[in-house]
């Protein structure tokens, strides 16, 4: 594996430093006298919130001469699945190169010139989250231009000991399911761009470096790094938002009209809803399923926008008494199987008759036999029970690409 691990002392001060303050501390050895290229987004911030941007640009012995958007652009402006324009930043003056729009891999004209990509943003933790997957491939792309990837490493907001979830079929590889990893993989990004190197998952490795975190431990989910959450995007805007994220983001694939997961309220993904469902009904029936670490309690609200847009609606909230015992990708299914029983709602059933169809739903699933599983009756419990033995394949697999 083409791959080096950049180590370097710093204090210890803080709970956990970030990459791109190991980076700094060491006055950016990595980068000295290189032209480099910046994947980066509000994410990619330090503690002081300085962004990675404002840091490498002020750098000394370091020459940021280009810029690449992910999805929701640099700024984080834009929306989900927009497609974005390459342009030319206005605060910089330095190329902004999408990718997220007319291709999703650095091409060799945006990378000409450049001796390293360096790659700074937050993920959720979860498979279905694009950053990964932009990163996979401005890994290859790197690899076939003979330019070094640098990772600055960030921790992974539900922790690092939580895998859940199947593996990806063939047939539904996609940009949101583009690794053969667990929905929830529990690997820092730097950890996962070892194992995309490692298992060649693109077609050649490439010239890796990770600059890593200090005083991260698996145990950790984001309230414990003692680091500030910037959004990662527009309906992820706390520190907990990725729980939520995992727990109700497939609900979500099978478009509005099914159920409303919050977004277009003030709660994204931390609700899940419909016209005419009896909230204490729905409720008791997911509290009787007794998962641990998390508790659902009655909710009415009247979404702003999106999906059913000024109906008033009703269903549950969910709360995280114990976040890292909370069975996240689980909860997606047992409310689907709630709703259909306490309020007659089969979200399946309504995703084709909006004709939004199943489609993403199964993508992100990583395959059809979950959707078809529930839909010949298949209970909760057995398709969760179902994950195991593909979660302590992938645990195994894993293991010597972690750094922490």
């Amino acid at each position: 594996m083409a791959a080096s691990l950049a180590w370097v002392s710093c204090s210890t001060e803080a709970p956990v430093k970030l990459g791109n303050e190991v980076l700094a501390e060491s006055g950016f050895a990595a980068l000295k006298g290189k032209r480099v290229g910046l994947i980066t987004n509000p994410s990619g911030v330090n503690r002081h919130l300085e962004t990675t941007l404002d840091v490498l640009r002020r750098a000394p012995g370091v020459q940021l001469v280009a810029l690449f958007g992910p999805e929701h652009g640099i700024y984080g402006d834009v929306p989900a699945g927009d497609k974005i324009q390459s342009r030319t930043d206005e605060r910089s003056g330095l190329p902004v190169h999408s990718l997220y729009g007319a291709t999703r891999k650095p091409t060799p004209e945006m990378l000409q010139g450049l001796d390293a990509v360096v790659y700074d943003l937050q993920d959720t933790g979860c498979r279905s989250y694009t950053y990964i997957s932009t990163m996979g491939v401005a890994m290859e792309a790197c690899a076939e231009a003979g330019i070094e990837f640098i990772v600055l490493d960030r921790p992974n907001p539900l922790g690092g000991l939580r895998v859940e979830g199947g593996l990806v079929e063939a047939p539904f590889r996609s940009f949101v399911s583009q690794w053969d990893i667990a929905y929830v993989y529990g690997m820092t990004c730097g950890e996962l761009a070892r194992m995309i190197n490692g298992e060649g998952w693109i077609k050649q490795p490439c010239k890796l470096t990770v600059i890593p975190l200090r005083g991260w431990k698996r145990s950790m989910v984001w309230r414990d790094t003692g680091l500030p959450w910037v959004p990662t995007s527009p309906h992820v805007p706390h520190g907990e938002s990725p729980l939520f994220q995992v727990a109700t983001g497939m609900i979500g694939e099978l478009g509005g009209k099914a159920a409303s997961t919050g977004i277009g309220y003030t709660l994204p993904f931390q609700c899940i809803a419909a016209p005419g469902v009896d909230k204490h009904r729905l409720a008791e029936a997911l509290n009787a399923c007794q998962l641990p670490g998390v508790r659902f309690a009655p909710v009415t609200y009247k979404p702003y926008y999106f999906a059913f847009e000024n109906q008033v609606i009703s269903g549950v909230q969910i709360y995280f008494t114990d976040p890292a015992r909370a069975p996240l990708t689980a909860i997606n299914f047992y409310a689907i199987e709630a709703l259909k029983r306490v309020a007659g709602l089969d979200v399946f059933q309504e995703a084709v008759q909006s004709k939004r169809g199943f489609g993403m739903f199964d993508k992100v699933n990583g395959t059809d036999a979950t959707r078809k599983a529930l839909q010949e009756g298949k209970s909760a419990a057995e398709i969760v029970a179902a994950w195991q033995p593909a979660e302590e394949a992938f645990r195994k697999q894993r293991q010597k690409y972690l750094l922490y």
